[in-house]
């Protein structure tokens, strides 16, 4: 049976085969990770901004392919999670052009929706890396352009095959992807959406979703803790109105009576933050130093109780404070996973927080109902990891507001943003203040091998411990303390001054403190800080500056 035309409910069936498909193998399209880490989401990212685009047109088989293909397209827009998500989304966007106002297409319709998806992607990325999914949407539209078949299950077969070729070729374009020998993941995803549809046009297939737990986006506060847990009860923070040239003495008393201490001196402000139990130590401490302004005093086992009460995700929790806020000139909103981290950024200022990063990329839809529910003349958007900054990009680019992307791509570049932020200052100085400032901060973090690889000439086992200095492996070994301790001496230099620990879930703390002390007896002349992020995955995130 020849395929000379697709009509609404060919196409539909078509993207939704491709859905389930993607789903199925989107472990297989993570193991395809370059590097061993546990954040291997491109599989994850890809099917679920797929997954959230086809839900967008679920019943709609009757509907005309140029109508389909457009909510197709905007439900990718906003459902798009990490890079490849994006790209993705741009990619149906294309598509969908191409099919514009179309009832039915033939198969030089479905070539050139090929081609504009693939000019759609291009266009979106600033600097086009070959070898990943561009190269592989490129050889779709290429091989279809040129193609001239007239049966559409043919095109679509020699695309697929074409495709598939040039996937096999990629190590040989990305070096990167030739050391871990493997292909692209991105473009492995993208092929298994074409032969999805491929096949379900072939065999004329009536196709329904399959039935997915949603992946969890958003965690509770809720983790099984009592308030006598909480060491210190009062979240207390404020700025000192002086110039002071040493303020070591200050932290080192501020040290002994709390902990997820913050002190940062710029100018003639020092910003502080601290848990403590007895915020009227701290704030006589303080007077010493200077006049106090901007006191914010927060009970921390009250907060505690409320929320196991009610139970509310932490999303939720911050868009309740969100609705009783007033128009001011700065908002911001950050990403950050881990429940410490989420507070720090809290304290340092974020008016929301959308718990996310490695494994759990938040989509553009999360990060413009973010935007949305702030009131606020300029809106900060802080993503905290590179594969995030792509879908705030997009999500300012579809609000109304005046939204900014900083496009930080660690942590430690992100509080480093906030603490260089002065409400006083206009947008244009607070944004090139800001961009400025993630050059000056070296970040590194400590996580381990997820398999086997080599990598550089060093053999990785399964369960290896990786340092890496700005996403790029530097150091492999058997204990995460000893090492985040070697990989902060291979970051520091004779400018710095700041030493940063970040401390993830189910560490020692009697070892984190004994490396703490480790650090400042080897580092006498330097400010060391460190803080319980409770963050997944990763024992250490850290920062030199």
């Amino acid at each position: 049976m020849e395929h000379l035309n697709i009509d609404g409910r060919r196409f539909y069936n078509m993207v939704v085969n491709a859905c389930n498909e993607l789903e199925e193998k989107k472990n297989f399209v993570n193991s395809l990770n370059v590097f061993p880490v546990p954040d291997g989401d491109t599989g994850t990212n890809m099917s679920m901004t797929f997954r959230g685009a086809v839900s967008q047109i679920s019943g709609m088989q009757d509907l005309s392919i140029g109508d389909i293909s457009k909510k197709l397209s905007k439900g990718a827009l906003m459902s798009a999670r990490g890079n490849s998500g994006v790209i993705l989304s741009q990619i149906l966007r294309g598509i969908a052009k191409g099919l514009e106002n179309l009832d039915t297409a033939d198969a030089s319709e479905v070539s050139n929706c090929l081609v504009e998806g693939s000019k759609a992607a291009y266009k979106a990325v600033m600097r086009p890396t070959e070898g990943t999914i561009l190269t592989i949407i490129k050889a779709a539209g290429d091989k279809a352009a040129s193609s001239t078949e007239e049966d559409i299950v043919k095109l679509m077969e020699e695309v697929c095959a074409y495709s598939e070729e040039v996937l096999d070729k990629t190590p040989e374009m990305l070096p990167v992807l030739k050391k871990a020998k493997v292909v692209d993941a991105g473009g492995t995803g993208l092929l298994i959406i074409l032969k999805g549809m491929t096949e379900a046009l072939k065999n004329d297939m009536d196709i329904e979703l399959t039935d997915k737990v949603e992946d969890k986006q958003t965690s509770t506060v809720h983790d099984g803790t009592d308030d006598a847990d909480i060491k210190f009860g009062y979240c207390t923070e404020f700025f000192i109105k002086a110039k002071v040239d040493d303020i070591s003495n200050f932290k080192n008393d501020l040290a002994k009576i709390g902990d997820s201490m913050i002190v940062v001196n710029v100018d003639d402000i020092v910003k502080v933050h601290i848990h403590t139990n007895d915020p009227g130590v701290v704030l006589s401490k303080a007077l010493k130093l200077g006049e106090l302004s901007k006191i914010k005093i927060d009970n921390m086992r009250e907060q505690h109780r409320h929320i196991l009460e009610n139970e509310y995700p932490i999303e939720e929790q911050v868009n309740k404070e969100i609705e009783t806020e007033e128009h001011k000139k700065y908002a911001f909103v950050s990403v950050a996973a881990g429940e410490g981290l989420v507070q720090i950024f809290k304290d340092l200022g974020s008016d929301c927080v959308i718990e996310g990063g490695q494994t759990m990329n938040p989509s553009t839809q999360d990060i413009l109902s973010a935007v949305n529910k702030l009131e606020a003349d300029n809106i900060y958007v802080l993503p905290n990891n590179k594969n995030i900054i792509m879908s705030a990009n997009q999500a300012a680019e579809l609000s109304e507001k005046n939204v900014i992307v900083i496009p930080t791509k660690t942590i430690p570049q992100g509080i480093t943003c906030l603490t260089e932020f002065n409400v006083n200052d206009e947008e244009k100085a607070n944004t090139k203040n800001m961009l400025e400032s993630i050059d000056k901060v070296s970040s590194g973090s400590v996580t381990y091998a997820v398999r086997d690889t080599e990598m550089d000439g060093v053999q990785i086992k399964a369960g290896d411990i990786l340092g890496l200095i700005e996403g790029k492996i530097s150091k492999v070994g058997e204990n995460p303390y000893e090492i985040c301790y070697d990989l902060i001496k291979e970051m520091v230099n004779d400018e710095s001054e700041l030493i940063s620990i970040y401390y993830g879930e189910g560490l020692n703390e009697e070892e984190v403190n004994s490396l703490t002390k480790r650090l400042e007896s080897e580092y006498e002349d330097f400010d060391v800080q460190s803080n319980c992020g409770k963050q997944p995955l990763y024992s250490f995130i850290v920062s030199v500056e």
